[in-house]
């Protein structure tokens, strides 16, 4: 039997990208208050300002602008200052562009495959040695239910999200054997900053809760206890895996 609690996370040192709102902000939390040390990065500094003052000495605001994707690996360096080389790397920053298919642009494309599908492999690149050495490590990307489904006005957002559940198969694949347990989470709807143009139509809204099996949207606690698990030593055995909460939306 492990020694360590599932929601204790003393000791460690996470990464979280997308820190500044929404499941990221939640998630930085979360890890936070497991007993993380976490540095939150994002590209908004005064949103991390808050964020900070929510969990004091617990948390570091590292404000960057993550699609300079030349600038990663010094972004890699700056994120072991204040607390040393993380060993959990959680990947909540993302975009969504919501391009119609006819209208998606070259610009477009290229930001919402950078963002959500490039950066998380190129940053988890560059902290994977540390984890090496140490023998532990836990990698969690953000999945989505365009992962697995075609929404409207997602094409390239769906493109990188399937993208990611591959992504995580293969991170899994090469450095699970050191210790490095790498999965997703895919969240439903969850209002978000992301989400905001689903949410302010109540209808659309209703229809998205009615088709969970659970029968209502996301509530940001929902994430607490999938997000602890990935994180923890109680995850040894599981990589490679996409783990859907989203209260049955895709079981239907």
């Amino acid at each position: 039997m492990t020694n360590r609690a599932e929601s204790d996370l003393s000791g460690r040192v996470a990464c979280v990208t997308g820190a500044s709102s929404g499941l990221g902000r939640r998630a930085a939390l979360v890890l936070a208050h497991a007993g993380a040390k976490v540095v939150a990065v994002a590209r908004r500094a005064d949103a991390l300002a808050s964020l900070v003052g929510e969990a004091p000495g617990r948390i570091a605001a590292l404000p960057w602008d993550l699609a300079d994707r030349a600038a990663i690996s010094e972004l890699a360096r700056h994120a072991a200052d204040p607390f040393g080389a993380p060993d959990i790397l959680v990947h909540a920053a993302g975009i969504n562009t919501r391009e119609v298919a006819d209208d998606v642009t070259p610009e477009g494309w290229d930001a919402t495959l950078n963002l959500n599908l490039a950066v998380p492999f190129f940053l988890s690149q560059h902290l994977v040695p540390a984890m090496k050495a140490r023998g532990w490590g836990r990698i969690v990307n953000f999945a989505s239910l365009q992962s697995y489904r075609a929404f409207p006005g997602g094409l390239s957002y769906g493109a990188s999200k399937g993208g990611v559940a591959q992504l995580t198969r293969a991170m899994a694949e090469a450095w699970s054997r050191d210790g490095i347990m790498v999965n997703a989470i895919g969240p439903g709807f969850f209002r978000t900053e992301l989400t905001a143009a689903v949410f302010d139509d109540p209808e659309r809204a209703a229809r998205n809760a009615a088709q969970t099996c659970i029968g209502r949207n996301g509530e940001p606690e929902d994430i607490d206890g999938p997000l602890l698990f990935l994180c923890s030593d109680s995850c040894g055995y599981v990589t490679g895996q996409v783990l859907m909460v989203d209260g049955g939306f895709t079981a239907k």
